[in-house]
């Protein structure tokens, strides 16, 4: 699927948390800079509050979820927030840290993801249907202690493309070490049964149109993975970042007739210039 054509999937409900996100973003800023004393100290937290990164990036993930090959993507990279409350990252389109601290964060994004799927990406799914790509709303939270954060994502499909939802739950360890940090640490992702049946399931008229066997699947388990983060800061303005998750499926999706491999990967590179 062409990025173009995600355009389609963005529904109305998709402009309306967006409208609602920014809209209590701008009242969060309102009463916090209402808050300060005098115009130029609150003009000078608002420019101080702001962080702007840009650059290229490169993800490879699998060509469809339980395929054994990869596809690569070009991709604008941005990490821009203001005062830890609005954000643009990575995925996350459009986010809104609802409560936030300094060890603590609860809130929800628009986000989106490259998992799809096409009779094109292998001989084998043909006679599926395809599955396209498209927004996701995303409400999450994370606490840290000490070098240890622990997160919580659920991922609900909101652009009519059958992904359903999926809970990820993460623990890493975080080692600073000079301009170099480095995270790491195991998680496990959970699926509805309305997503393992649009990725892994083969029904009895998919099965007689592609010759696989039929397949029946449910909620649970979709994978356990294991998560290394690496940034380096050359410079005050220049940074540089590698995410490699490594998973395997389990469950539905490990024994799913669509799935060829088990082992899943998934990495991202970017450069970032911070302003």
């Amino acid at each position: 699927m062409k990025p173009s054509r995600a355009l389609r999937w963005i529904t109305p409900w998709t402009v309306g948390i967006a409208v609602w996100l920014t809209g209590f973003a701008m009242q969060a800023a309102h009463a916090d800079t209402g808050a300060q004393s005098g115009t130029d100290d609150a003009q000078a937290a608002d420019v101080s509050a702001w962080k702007i990164g840009i650059g290229p990036a490169i993800l490879v993930t699998p060509a469809f979820p339980g395929s054994s090959s990869l596809k690569v993507y070009p991709l604008p990279a941005q990490d821009v927030s203001w005062d830890d409350r609005i954000f643009s990252q990575g995925p996350d389109v459009l986010g809104v840290n609802a409560l936030r601290g300094k060890d603590y964060h609860v809130g929800t994004s628009i986000s989106f993801d490259f998992q799809s799927r096409t009779s094109s990406d292998d001989p084998r799914l043909r006679g599926l249907p395809d599955v396209h790509w498209g927004p996701k709303l995303r409400l999450f939270a994370d606490y840290t202690w000490w070098a240890f954060t622990g997160s919580m994502a659920l991922y609900q499909d909101i652009g009519g493309t059958g992904q359903g939802k999926t809970v990820m739950t993460d623990l890493v360890a975080s080692v600073p070490s000079g301009r170099l940090l480095v995270s790491v640490g195991p998680g496990f992702t959970w699926a509805d049964a309305a997503y393992t049946r649009t990725f892994f399931g083969v029904s009895a008229a998919q099965s007689a149109a592609s010759h696989l066997p039929q397949y029946q699947t449910g909620s649970g388990i979709r994978d356990v993975h294991m998560n290394v983060d690496a940034t380096y800061d050359f410079s005050r303005h220049w940074t540089s970042s590698l995410a490699l998750t490594a998973g395997r499926l389990e469950h539905y999706a490990a024994a799913s007739p669509i799935t060829e491999r088990r082992l899943e990967l998934n990495a991202m590179a970017s450069v970032n210039y911070r302003f």
